[in-house]
């Protein structure tokens, strides 16, 4: 599936991970993206989508 939310585009970053001991991997930041289905121009298809949009209303379920 892909990791590119298709309301606001928010997609995979990279960032590093720091261990107590200070030691640095490299790492991704993905996004929490799900398939749900959403009413576009009268039609119900289905998006993907990340939560924070769910849950701010930018997305109308059908």
């Amino acid at each position: 599936m892909s990791q590119v939310c298709e309301i606001c585009g928010k997609h995979p970053v990279a960032g590093r991970s720091i261990s107590h001991s200070h030691r640095v991997t490299n790492r991704t930041f993905r996004p929490n993206i799900q398939k749900v289905s959403v009413v576009v121009d009268g039609k119900s298809r289905k998006m993907n989508v990340c939560t924070s949009c769910m849950k701010a209303g930018k997305v109308v379920r059908g």
